[in-house]
């Protein structure tokens, strides 16, 4: 069976394809490696500007050409850990994008030399920004009061320690919960 094709045929997709393939066969390769470097960080940038620019003039492509460049492939790397394609199925879906044979190639090598160890840092990263540390309840009971000598008033607070991945920031949260008897 084979997989569906999850590298949409666009305009913008054509468009960033055509790019790829006038690109130079060697230089393409070290881009590809960097991008896979970075894929599974989340809040870092994969270049700087000053490397951006840098490689506008290795590549002789506009900036809105490179980023749209940079945005496909890195779109196609995640696809391929989103499936875990293995080498030949990624090979499949970029021939089907009209990606030259070189380029395929590349991808191919690239990915089938770094991506299980890319799909296993996915799989390590936590999706949410928060996480959950701690849980912590209280149960409080209030059996009467002056006014009213059978009243059961149960209240329970529940605290939950949550930590943001991004800041390493720990904070709690309470909230406290009237139920009627």
């Amino acid at each position: 069976m084979a997989a569906p094709i999850v590298i949409p045929d666009t305009e913008r997709v054509r468009k960033a394809v055509t790019l790829i393939n006038t690109l130079d066969t060697g230089r393409f390769s070290r881009l590809l490696s960097r991008i896979l470097q970075k894929l599974h960080l989340k809040t870092e940038s994969t270049f700087t500007e000053e490397e951006e620019e840098k490689l506008q003039a290795a590549f002789s492509i506009e900036k809105q050409d490179l980023h749209l460049v940079l945005e496909t492939i890195t779109f196609i790397l995640e696809q391929a850990v989103y499936h875990n394609f293995k080498r030949t199925i990624l090979q499949q879906q970029l021939q089907h994008s009209n990606l030259n044979h070189d380029k395929v190639e590349v991808f191919a090598t690239t990915w089938a030399a770094a991506g299980p160890e890319i799909v296993e840092k996915f799989r390590q990263r936590i999706l949410s920004p928060y996480k959950l540390e701690t849980v912590g309840w209280q149960l409080n009971l209030q059996m009467a009061q002056s006014m009213q000598a059978k009243q059961k008033s149960p209240q329970a607070v529940l605290e939950l320690g949550v930590s943001n991945e991004d800041s390493k920031v720990r904070s709690s949260l309470s909230r406290i919960f009237s139920m009627m008897c």
